[in-house]
């Protein structure tokens, strides 16, 4: 067991000073990745690379880039081409994507990139010494929430893998009633475990309005475990807050409710990856190890929708990536000339970001803020195959 004993220790102290010595699923999830010392995200950036735990799409092919910038073009077009279109990226990883799609529209889209205000949001210290360095060419900007204003933003709001990162609450259903699960300290020193208790917050309860789930209903077995996303819904609220005009795009892989709690799902969906394997123990290789739960996709369109936001549309990035080009680009391999290795290698990449098995079934939520009604009638290239 690889654990950093110093974020254990961190861990055990938040626990011993909380009331019932426990703290929320959530509470622990946000201290192992996030910490700002310790954490998964905080300390080294090469955990997202092929040397380490996990890879994104866009260390596959800088074509994932490069099919966003289309959709992000198109978009601009739709807000009337204005002088300054803001691209905010949430969670930029390495730094890869946004050099993907600054580096296709300077070179396809001149008139574009200069209207481009490129931001990233990022928490994780070590990312953004790697973002920085990556980026160091390109008009980039780097800000906190608190540093952009409220009602500011016109263009788009872009993540990539970033709300199944979001730390997550986890439920059981016990004797027909919701409880929550609580992680304490055993009893040997700094080995933690699993308490169930009550709710910690009524907003909990509240979620499954939001969707439309009852969870209690006999459809579900006894000892039914699974996650609820409040972070996802606070960081709508703080895109909504930011935005004033444009499109809010989230990849990830996650489903719609009804798939998400389908009651044959009984121990939710939470994945840990570690060095390019998966497994769903979160109590090991701790703060060396990625957690993640898959994205419910029903609860942000209509918690978007509460809050103002319209649903443009939701597909799969298979689809998505097809739509705006992709399909001709492996077309063109076969008539290309180089390397034979070379095109194979390139064929395989880019056949891996629209498997229907892997990354292509990614979820695609766009939603969009203040479009007037014949803005709002134009149809995004990215959903035409919806």
């Amino acid at each position: 067991m690889d654990n950093n004993l110093e974020l254990v220790r961190v861990i055990a102290d938040r626990i011993e000073s909380s009331p019932q010595r426990q703290i929320t699923f959530a509470e622990y999830m946000d201290l192992v990745l996030y910490h700002p010392q310790h954490g998964y995200y905080a300390s080294n950036a090469e955990r997202i690379s092929e040397s380490g735990d996990f890879l994104t799409s866009p260390h596959l092919a800088d074509d994932f880039g490069e099919m966003l910038a289309i959709q992000l073009y198109q978009m601009w077009q739709i807000l009337g081409e204005p002088q300054l279109f803001s691209i905010v990226e949430m969670g930029a990883g390495r730094g890869l994507l946004a050099a993907q799609i600054l580096a296709y529209s300077q070179r396809e889209y001149p008139d574009f990139f200069r209207s481009i205000d490129y931001i990233i949001i990022e928490t994780a210290p070590a990312m953004i010494v790697a973002q920085q360095a990556r980026l160091q060419d390109l008009p980039v900007r780097w800000r906190t929430w608190a540093e952009i204003p409220d009602r500011s933003i016109n263009g788009c709001f872009l993540s990539n893998e970033l709300i199944d990162a979001l730390p997550v609450h986890q439920v059981v259903k016990i004797d027909d009633k919701l409880q929550e699960i609580y992680v304490t300290l055993g009893d040997r020193d700094l080995v933690l475990t699993e308490k169930i208790d009550e709710l910690s917050t009524d907003k909990l309860e509240q979620y499954w309005q939001l969707n439309r789930i009852n969870l209690l209903s006999d459809r579900y077995p006894e000892k039914y475990r699974t996650e609820v996303n409040l972070a996802a819904l606070a960081w709508l609220d703080l895109v909504f807050k930011k935005i004033q005009r444009g499109y809010i795009i989230s990849i990830d892989y996650g489903y719609t409710a009804d798939r998400y709690y389908n009651p044959m799902r009984s121990q939710g969906t939470l994945q840990c990856y570690y060095q390019h394997a998966h497994h769903n123990d979160p109590y090991l290789n701790i703060g060396n190890q990625d957690i993640t739960a898959h994205v419910d996709f029903t609860a942000l369109q209509n918690y978007g929708e509460l809050l103002g936001l319209r649903t443009v549309g939701f597909t799969q990035q298979g689809m998505l990536l097809m739509a705006l080009g992709l399909g001709e680009r492996i077309a063109a391999i076969s008539t290309s000339s180089g390397d034979l290795q070379s095109l194979l290698h390139r064929r395989q990449n880019l056949h891996q970001l629209i498997d229907p098995m892997g990354l292509g079934k990614f979820g695609v939520s766009i939603q969009s803020q203040g479009l007037n009604t014949q803005e709002r009638e134009i149809s995004l290239q990215g959903l035409s195959m919806v």
